[in-house]
């Protein structure tokens, strides 16, 4: 079954990353369809499980730094290339 979990980071702003939203099969699709009109990077890993289990506005915890910063990191990769191709 899809899932889906969608995280804020305003690094001014918050000390680590927020889930914002997350999901299980129909609502899992509603949040890729969202991302998808908003032109916001869906990127697919392993650590949605880990994220699923954190609560809605909760910053994630320490143990998962590692891997969202470099989901982070490749966002901002797309976001770059993506503003180099206008």
């Amino acid at each position: 079954m899809k899932k889906a979990v969608a995280l804020k980071y305003e690094s001014q702003e918050m000390s680590a990353p927020q889930v914002i939203s997350k999901g299980v099969g129909l609502l899992a699709e509603k949040i890729i369809k969202v991302a998808e009109e908003h032109n916001i990077p869906i990127v697919k890993s392993e650590v949605v499980d880990p994220l699923m289990t954190i609560s809605l506005r909760s910053e994630i915890p320490p143990e998962l730094y590692e891997a969202i910063a470099e989901i982070i990191a490749y966002v901002y990769k797309l976001v770059k290339e993506s503003k180099g191709k206008n």
